[in-house]
């Protein structure tokens, strides 16, 4: 890219006149706001000597070194860019090798680096570094997307030694980064717990995030997080970092802030019972570390992730997503060729797009009636689908709507015949007793023969059923006894070569179906990374859909995702009213997932007349940028915008999650108007027979609204509120 190159020049020419040591490298890595300077010093060590804003005059970088400067002989080492151990390294170490003689030092030197345009704003910086004393070698790679502030970055280690070598630790980033202070904000959770926001002060020693869990891997603790600079960021104002491995499997991110008060952040796979053996001349691959930074708060930084997600990374990012119905909550296993015709006329009648068939519609030996049986044996039930799914695929298509289906094809329960005849294709360790994770035990996805199964599972789903138009994928499963009868006494590969496995199969299905939108599912949120939304159009948050939890949830979720990557379904959960719970589920990709024939006349129309509205809105939902307006965590009331492009039409969503009594809303300040054009502000999605309590012309300024603010009257009457802003003919 011109902009890479013109700063590379400008390092050539300060050299060419004396300013820096011909035996000095300096790599600029740079974005559209911000800039990453690597040296690689007089002794071929690479270091970090910047991580921030990106200076107005980049002539100016070669005075950070006169600025920070350091005495101790040990802060070369810990400013490195990619840290070893067992050399000069007395720092927590990025890489670490057992190599074929046994020895464990590893000392890495810069040898050279490559800048490519690959095109349409993006660049990859590549960096190679050896081992004088070993024939070692590692490449960092930094994929740079200019426009959008965001970077990408892995590694991929290869040797030359007479015999394999055994990666210890193998991280995939090592950041540096200097401040007053760092602040942290984490997530942790459970089942139906998912995104639980903490934010501290990180003091000097190692805190790690991390997972051991093998599948399912964010169960516990998602591997996304915020670090603030000097102080935390709110939504418009700090310096503030976003970082996430793209990898869905166990992970490691140590932030350490070292003895001389910066922070080092080393993100990777997670080393955990993990050394993994690599052949002379393979290359191992690391998942992409992915960050982003802005010092304009936490607002701007997470709307240039949503930009990159949806222009590089979740498939059909710019495109559209099905409303759907979904039958889990109104039929659970308890159905049959008849419900399920209902339902796709229920689907139809209530003016969503497609039909999601969910668990229970496999199993013959051991028909899937329950969580304890059938899984692994994926052909349809003769009793509930004598017909097959082929002739509901046929229905649901003379009734206008699409068909979709739910699988879990990475699991397998005891009661199965894919148990019965493939023992050997199950994660269980050979003399222990198995022990279940509801009621089911993880297949071996290391297995080529497993990935060909797998494969063949959705494979087989689509020959036979043309017309198939969506798959849920579910994994509801963690790994215990983890142990792989393929991989012999190569145990200590399992968690990274089970992942790669999954990846494989994925990789398979999409290269055959491309389009096909799916929705990555892991018992609610326990696999929501950017390693597996390569993949997915969508993403299940949480199986908790009470709309005051989901507002929470989505609130913290939307820090990293965009709104249309979030499958977000009307359910019965909760004790708010259904206006309530629509209102929450528009806020991404909506579904319903409730009785459609129990509703009343006026629930019905309501729902029918929230779907209409959500079409209209739904491309200012989905592509618009998103301002988080009043958090749920601080306030009364939760508010949330999505302003389009343009600066034309925005959608505001406000929700009451505070019911004590009198409170109502306040004036909330709106953001990312045009400040000069004027705007039409009206309450849609209104319940039948309620009028509106805005009344009047409401027309005011993007100035206006931005400065002195707008109230929803939202209240214990009111509870939830949806406002529509569009401009004026004329501005």
């Amino acid at each position: 890219m011109n902009f890479l190159k013109k700063g590379t020049v400008v390092w050539l020419l300060l050299t060419a006149l004396g300013k820096i040591s011909i035996a000095q490298v300096v790599i600029p890595v740079i974005t559209s706001h911000n800039a990453m300077l690597l040296q690689a010093d007089k002794g071929g060590d690479l270091k970090t000597i910047y991580f921030g804003k990106k200076l107005a005059d980049q002539a100016e970088y070669k005075k950070i070194t006169e600025v920070y400067k350091t005495s101790a002989d040990y802060t070369g080492v810990l400013n490195s860019a990619y840290t070893s151990s067992g050399s000069r390294n007395l720092a927590e170490p990025a890489i670490s090798v057992t190599h074929a003689d046994g020895n464990k030092s590893l000392d890495l030197k810069y040898i050279s680096h490559k800048i490519e345009n690959i095109g349409n704003d993006v660049s990859l910086v590549s960096i190679l570094l050896k081992d004088p004393a070993y024939p070692v070698e590692v490449t960092l790679y930094y994929k740079l997307y200019y426009k959008e502030d965001v970077i990408e970055q892995w590694s991929v280690i290869r040797h030359h030694e007479k015999g394999n070598i055994v990666l210890d630790k193998y991280a995939s980033a090592n950041l540096y980064l200097k401040a007053g202070s760092y602040w942290l904000r984490q997530y942790h959770g459970d089942w139906a717990k998912e995104m639980q926001p903490e934010e501290t002060e990180l003091t000097h020693g190692i805190k790690t995030l991390d997972s051991k869990l093998g599948t399912r891997a964010n169960l516990f603790e998602p591997s996304m997080f915020m670090v603030s600079l000097n102080k935390p960021a709110t939504e418009d104002e700090g310096s503030v970092l976003y970082g996430s491995l793209e990898w869905s499997g166990n992970f490691k991110i140590d932030l350490e802030v070292d003895p001389q008060d910066n922070l080092r952040i080393i993100a990777g796979i997670n080393n955990y019972a993990s050394p993994y053996a690599l052949k002379p001349g393979e290359d191992f691959t690391t998942p992409a570390f992915l960050y982003t930074f802005s010092d304009k708060g936490k607002g701007d930084v997470s709307r240039k992730l949503h930009t990159w997600a949806r222009n590089y990374k979740i498939p059909d990012g710019k495109g559209s997503r099905y409303t759907l119905l979904n039958n889990w909550e109104s039929t659970y296993f308890d159905f049959d060729e008849s419900k399920l015709s209902g339902l796709l006329k229920d689907t139809k009648k209530l003016g969503v797009d497609l039909f999601l068939l969910d668990d229970g519609w496999f199993g013959n030996k051991y028909p899937r009636n329950g969580d304890n049986a059938g899984l692994g044996d994926w052909q349809e039930n003769k009793k509930k689908l004598p017909n097959g799914l082929v002739s509901l695929v046929k229905e649901a298509q003379k009734e206008g709507v699409k068909f979709g289906i739910w699988v879990e094809p990475e699991m397998v329960n005891p009661k199965s015949d894919l148990y019965l005849k493939h023992p050997d294709w199950v994660i269980k360790q050979p003399k222990r007793p198995e022990y279940y994770f509801r009621n089911q035990l993880v297949l071996d996805l290391a297995n080529p023969a497993v990935q060909n199964f797998v494969y063949g599972i959705i494979d087989s789903l689509f020959i036979k059923n043309p017309g198939l138009a969506y798959i849920k994928w579910d994994c509801n499963a963690v790994i215990y006894n983890a142990h792989s009868n393929y991989l012999g006494k190569n145990q200590s590969q399992f968690y990274v070569d089970y992942v790669k496995g999954l990846y494989k199969v994925l990789d398979r299905i999409r290269i055959k179906y491309p389009t096909v939108p799916m929705m990555l599912c892991s018992g609610g949120g326990g696999r929501v990374d950017y390693g597996a939304l390569k993949y997915f159009t969508e993403y299940w948050p949480s199986d908790n859909t009470d709309p005051l939890e989901r507002i929470f949830m989505q609130w913290e979720y939307s820090y990293f995702y965009p709104a249309i990557a979030s499958a977000n379904h009307v359910t019965d959960w909760g004790k708010q009213p259904l206006k309530f719970r629509v209102d929450a589920a528009m806020m991404g990709r909506l579904g319903f997932d409730i009785v459609i024939n129990k509703l009343s006349a006026s629930d019905l129309l309501f729902c029918q007349n929230a779907v209409k509205t959500y079409n209209l809105v739904k491309p200012i939902i989905w592509q618009g940028d998103q301002y988080r307006l009043a958090d749920p965590g601080k306030n009364n009331v939760a508010s949330i915008m999505y302003v389009d492009s343009a600066k034309a039409s925005a959608v505001v969503f406000n929700y009451l999650v505070n019911y004590r009594y009198g409170v109502e809303s306040k004036p909330i300040l709106f953001k990312g108007l045009d400040p000069k054009k004027h705007y039409r502000v009206t309450e849609v999605g209104l319940y039948p027979g309620t009028k509106s309590a805005l009344a009047g012309q409401l027309i005011y300024s993007g100035d206006f609204l931005m400065t002195i603010g707008f109230d929803p009257s939202v209240n214990s009457n009111r509870t939830s509120v949806v406002l529509e802003l569009n401009e004026l003919a004329g501005g």
